[in-house]
């Protein structure tokens, strides 16, 4: 298992530095730059040019990528151009609110998505064709609207919930519990109905192997049947959907932060891409790239407890 750790991380080192370049290359095709910003609406052409070298904005653009990765390689993703602050500093209160949000999404969407999917494998085919219907209307429905929907009617209407803000869990749990349910389930609907699918084509995959009939004739319980051996084959497509929903998740953060009022990273890039604070889009790169490296490494490491063969794989 380490090796199989070891290989992994070693692999996602390249990914991270190609996913820096084309973010890089990216975000210098956008029109202006932050001393447009920084200069004010009516600066002279030479103010601007001035804040620009300033800056170090007029060096030609692999010069100032070697320079920020010359900081990366020294523990530091440089400065916000727009108010000097550390990198770091400005993400990393912002990375538990992105991670609040994602994981609790993809926990949900797991958690109800699979025991809809096993119980549509148990039950008749009339569930099944709902479950389908319902799948494709999750499907169909974007999150963003799914998210407007939910604060027209529980918060505006209702008033159960808050609409917007972040309540962080060191200072009160229920209140950051209250803050997270309606951006949490409105992420989480499309991947719960994905995983719900996914889990039950593979449930009625293995419940129709030989071994299951045989442990059914030879008089083992259904539940054990079901959750002891069943589901432990089927696992690893679903699992595999699970990452991947994670991933997409962290993408939807981004609309669903907007929506909400989170000040997650999704929020931060959206800023700093208006504002072309270039330190700033980099580090929230960074931090996606991480994440999605983390959520491959878990998803690996569960694959090698689920299946010995990957281990030695």
């Amino acid at each position: 298992m380490a090796r199989l750790v070891l290989r992994r991380i070693l692999v996602s080192v390249p990914s991270l530095v190609v996913v820096s370049v084309i973010v890089f290359v990216l975000q210098s095709l956008i029109p202006g730059d932050a001393a447009d910003t920084l200069a004010g609406v009516n600066a002279t052409a030479a103010h601007i040019a001035a804040v620009r070298a300033q800056l170090g904005l007029n060096r030609p653009l692999p010069v100032q990528y070697w320079h920020w990765l010359d900081g990366v390689f020294h523990g530091s993703l440089g400065n916000s151009l727009i108010n000097g602050q550390p990198v770091t500093s400005l993400l990393d209160p912002r990375l538990e609110v992105t991670l609040s949000l994602v994981l609790g999404a993809t926990v949900v969407a797991s958690v109800i998505g699979v025991l809809l999917g096993t119980a549509s494998s148990l039950d008749s085919r009339v569930v099944r064709r709902v479950l389908d219907v319902v799948s494709v209307v999750g499907m169909a429905i974007p999150s963003f609207w799914v998210a407007l929907l939910l604060i027209a009617w529980v918060s505006v209407r209702l008033g159960w919930l808050p609409a917007t803000g972040y309540v962080s869990l060191s200072s009160s749990p229920l209140e950051w519990a209250r803050s997270l349910i309606l951006p949490v389930i409105a992420l989480a609907l499309t991947g719960m109905t994905a995983i719900a699918k996914q889990t039950r084509e593979a449930m009625l995959d293995v419940l129709q192997r030989d071994y299951i009939r045989n442990l059914r004739a030879n008089g083992t319980g259904e539940g054990s049947v079901i959750f002891r051996h069943a589901f432990r084959s089927a696992a690893m497509p679903v699992v595999t959907m699970s990452g991947l929903l994670f991933i997409g998740a962290l993408g939807g953060s981004v609309i669903i932060e907007q929506i909400f009022g989170l000040p997650g990273l999704g929020e931060a890039a959206v800023a700093a891409t208006s504002n072309k604070d270039i330190p700033v889009i980099q580090g929230v790169a960074v931090y996606f790239t991480l994440l999605v490296i983390g959520v491959n490494l878990v998803t690996d490491i569960i694959y090698g407890l689920l299946n010995p063969k990957v281990r030695t794989g």
